[in-house]
């Protein structure tokens, strides 16, 4: 009664057996991902077709789960196939094996040559974490497995799954698969090295019957599927298709050296490191074949089956990509020319004679003073002189010999399909002496020293250039005109410079006596620089003469080279009544005449707007845009861009006195002029005109030009153009470019030319190639598609000489053997037609003999064309003879039966044993199926 009454006995302990535990809720998360990828019930599908696991699309979703802290990912892999149609699924059969049990006996894809090692089901994997480690122990991994099965068993999922044991590399999985009254356990075995007594096929079998354990007597046939693979990797036999250096030029030693203006192409290793032939045996039983420890009839010269595919070398060292690597590196120096060189003593010995832009300065001002004897030409010239003097020969990047030779490469020239992809690259024309400049400084840079060597060369091309302009000759390789905004700036300069020069030799040309000879320096053949270059590397030339007879008037004067003096220049009436003496008439404009006067209009000679590269029009730009949005600052803007109208104002007033701004406008912009017929107070019709009503806004610009413009030929105006300014700009802009600018500028036109020689080269595809000409953005990416496409061509070549498709001959089999060598290399594996017996099974099967003859140290047979058939071979283990094949590097063994088990009045369901021998792995992967519902 007591004990009753204790208030502690009262008290229960309750223990809830209905919460979940963490086993519990890891099975949970599976079949809830299972239901979500909607997994569950019946797998229907089509059996996949041949080849299909290879070439078809492999898709997969992944899903990360708990099992407590320890974290899994969970992942359904699947080959995208076209979705069956109901009726279809009313076909399929209630108790049908799943799909994956159906796929254990499908030969279809017995060795797919890229694929997961369970690539033969539609399956799901539940693999450790990224940063988890693996499930090594044996309770963990049994955990797990009965795990798979009860998830499984309550969705009633039909696909596989499977668990990923110990480590990861060994690439261990054992996994269950679940169908209506039926399951498969799936097994692997791992080992370092084959045991001696499975080393053969007649071993396997022993394990596939025992595993089976079928109580049937006899067995039923199992069908075997066996593959071996040879490898090849010697090619001595074979010489290397890249060109031999050149040990006479310049390039001597070199591999793959090529002449100045060209780039070298190809690789300098063999690209295809190995051949894999697998020989295959699709289709035997038991008792045809024999192969044990002492004989074997797997024969691969017999082998009904072959297959290659070619195993390329990671990353080969190409020429063009080292070329334009070595050549991109460059943009990222910060070393200027002086640094690299070494300044010169001109800077020490005079520093106010070293400023060439205030030299310049005094030449160009109206007002400027007389200047000295000491000219601009003088102390470049001195500056070269001393440069030379403290350079040493043998501190001289590139030697004469070969700067004189960069300077005197000959032009080369583009086919026309080719010739405007400069447009699409913005580099310049591959006949042009920017894009040769390009790939002689390419060359330069790997092959003569580097980054000091390109700043050799262009020091002596700044020099070179400004000798031209001294002297009036004009830089070959340039087209006439202005810059052309669509090639990159450098060559925009350049042409530019060669605008200078020709303005500087009309004014030249024209103050001329006419019975004086002259010189032609126009006819310009070959060269970089043409053939009137009076520098040789290392010489300097003599200083030139032109800028000392100029007098200040005649800096400040446009002289143009029309023959307007030798017209026919009529009188004309003032508005006075004094007689005006026209001056630089060009031409009559049509019919038309004065409003003023009967006096024929005349289109006169004018000016022509002065040429501008594409950082001058943005300077322009940006100093027109500071001017703001004030009246003010509008009206200094149209100032500023009426400077071209003024002048065209002041050849118009000079052409034609007597003319008012109603005749201007007629010539100018004819749309300006309004005309229309009106009834006079005669009552007759008259076509009377007016300025267009832009015309007659207040304050419009034109109306003060006209206003201001004085009647001014255009050989007497200010020049629109200064030559002489814009011409040292451009020699200054030239000189004070660091080799990492230079090659920020020519990247285009080396990528330009490196897509033409890519194109050259005949072996990519036309898509391809458009693709790069498309997508250049001058970065690292460009380059690697370069050099990507430069490795499958010389990985074509090379397959090519190794089939001997590289000597231009023709034959019955030639087209056939080009495009098996295509899909080498496309392809992952491809079939050989007639296997060892075909063409080209003939050449592999004597590329496979020489390797052995090699390695062996064994003569050549007297017969090149002996196939060696199984007639000239012994039985393994026996003989002295050198065999064609080595050993085979890996064996691949698939066994399948269809057996009831557990029980002799079980289902007959379907047994599979996948074998693989190599040097140091041996492999077995099992499926093996049990009736669950009579056992």
């Amino acid at each position: 009664m007591a004990a009753d009454s204790d208030p502690e006995s009262d008290v229960f302990e309750i223990t809830d057996f209905t919460t979940a535990s963490e086993w519990e809720r890891f099975v949970s998360r599976v079949e809830e991902v299972l239901n979500d990828w909607k997994l569950i019930g019946s797998n229907v599908g089509k059996p996949p077709e041949k080849g299909e696991y290879t070439s078809g699309t492999w898709e997969e979703n992944s899903r990360e789960i708990n099992f407590a802290d320890f974290k899994f990912s969970i992942t359904h892999h699947y080959l995208k196939q076209e979705s069956v149609e109901s009726e279809g699924k009313e076909d399929v059969e209630e108790d049908a094996f799943p799909l994956a049990m159906q796929d254990l006996l499908c030969m279809n894809n017995d060795f797919p040559p890229r694929a997961h090692c369970l690539v033969r089901w539609l399956f799901v994997v539940i693999s450790p974490g990224a940063n988890c480690e693996a499930v090594i122990s044996e309770s963990k991994c049994n955990l797990l497995l009965s795990s798979v099965s009860i998830a499984l068993a309550n969705t009633g999922c039909q696909v596989p799954l499977f668990v990923q044991i110990q480590q990861k590399w060994r690439k261990m999985y054992a996994g269950e698969c679940q169908g209506p009254g039926v399951r498969a356990d799936f097994e692997m075995v791992h080992l370092r090295k084959v045991p001696s007594q499975y080393n053969h096929l007649s071993g396997l079998m022993d394990i596939f019957k025992s595993k089976i354990g079928c109580p049937l007597t006899p067995l039923p046939p199992i069908n075997i599927a066996i593959r071996f693979t040879y490898i090849l990797q010697d090619w001595q036999q074979y010489s290397w298709p890249q060109q031999p250096p050149d040990f006479d030029a310049l390039l001597a030693g070199e591999v793959g050296g090529v002449e100045f203006g060209k780039l070298p192409f190809g690789a300098c290793e063999d690209p295809i490191s190995e051949l894999h032939l697998a020989t295959t045996w699709p289709h035997l039983t038991e008792g045809i074949v024999v192969d044990n420890d002492v004989y074997s009839d797997l024969d691969p010269l017999q082998a009904p089956h072959w297959s290659v595919r070619v195993r390329k070398a990671d990353n080969p060292q190409c020429l063009l990509g080292d070329f334009l690597m070595e050549f991109f590196k460059l943009c990222s120096r910060k070393e200027s020319t002086d640094e690299i060189l070494g300044k010169n003593s001109v800077e020490e010995e005079s520093k106010e004679n070293s400023d060439i832009t205030q030299a310049l300065s005094k030449l160009t001002e109206p007002t400027a003073v007389p200047i000295p004897k000491l000219s601009v030409s003088n102390m470049v010239h001195s500056a070269r002189k001393h440069i030379r003097r403290h350079r040493r020969h043998d501190q001289s990047p590139i030697n004469n010999d070969v700067l004189n030779s960069i300077l005197q490469v000959s032009a080369t020239h583009a086919c026309s399909a080719t010739r405007n992809l400069f447009n699409l690259l913005k580099s310049a024309p591959s006949d042009s002496l920017t894009y040769r400049l390009a790939l002689c400084i390419c060359l330069v840079n790997f092959y003569h020293g580097g980054m000091r060597a390109v700043a050799h060369l262009w020091q002596e091309f700044v020099l070179e250039m400004r000798y031209r302009w001294e002297n009036n000759y004009l830089i070959y390789g340039l087209a006439a005109g202005p810059p052309d905004l669509r090639c990159c700036l450098l060559h925009q300069k350049l042409q530019m410079l060669n605008c200078c020069i020709e303005h500087k030799r009309a004014r030249d040309e024209n103050r001329k006596e006419s019975g004086r000879d002259r010189k032609d320096t126009t006819s310009c053949e070959n060269g970089l620089l043409g053939p009137e270059s009076g520098r040789q590397g290392g010489s300097g030339g003599s200083p030139g003469k032109s800028w000392d007879s100029w007098s200040d008037s005649e800096d400040e004067f446009y002289e143009c080279l029309s023959d307007t003096e030798e017209m026919k220049e009529v009188p004309a009436e003032g508005a006075k009544g004094a007689k005006i003496k026209p001056e630089g008439r060009l031409q009559p404009h049509g019919k038309l005449t004065l409003l003023n006067s009967d006096e024929p209009l005349y289109i006169p000679v004018t000016q022509e707007p002065a040429p501008m590269t594409e950082d001058l029009l943005e300077e322009q730009s940006e100093v027109l845009a500071k001017l703001g949005t004030s009246a003010e600052g509008a009206h200094l803007r149209a100032r500023m861009q009426s400077a071209c109208l003024l002048s065209d104002m002041e050849s118009f007033k000079a052409a034609n006195p007597g003319c008012s701004l109603e005749d201007f406008v007629r010539w100018y912009s004819p749309r300006d002029y309004v005309e229309e017929e009106v009834t006079d107070e005669t009552g007759q019709t008259v076509v009377r005109g007016n300025l267009s009503a832009r015309m007659n806004i207040p304050g419009n610009m034109w109306v003060e030009a006209w206003e201001t413009a004085k009647a001014t030929p255009a050989r007497r105006q200010r020049r629109l153009f200064d030559d002489t300014k814009e011409a040292e700009r451009v020699l200054h802009y030239l000189a004070v470019q660091k080799p990492a600018d230079l090659t920020r500028h020519l990247l285009p036109c080396i990528l330009h030319a490196a897509i033409l020689k890519v194109k050259e080269e005949g072996e990519c595809s036309q898509n391809h190639y458009i693709h790069l000409s498309s997508s250049c953005c001058y970065s690292q990416d460009t380059i690697n598609q370069l050099m990507v496409v430069e490795t499958i061509i010389a990985q074509a070549r090379s397959l090519k000489a190794k089939f001997g498709l590289g000597k231009g001959e023709k034959g019955e089999d030639t087209e056939g053997l080009e495009k098996f060598v295509g899909s080498l290399l496309e392809e992952p594996e491809v079939a050989v037609i007639g296997a060892g017996r075909g063409p080209a099974g003939s050449i592999i099967h004597k590329l496979f003999v020489s390797a052995q003859r090699a390695a062996l140290l064994a003569p050549l047979e007297d017969d090149p064309n002996r196939l060696g058939g199984s007639e000239d071979r012994k039985p393994m283990g026996g003989g002295g003879g050198v065999p064609d094949f080595p050993p085979p590097a890996g064996r691949e063994i698939l066994l399948r039966t269809c057996v009831p088990r557990p029980a002799p009045y079980s289902k007959a369901l379907p047994q599979r044993l996948f074998c693989v021998l190599m040097r140091e792995e041996f492999r077995l992967a099992g499926a093996f199926s049990s009736d669950t519902s009579f056992f």
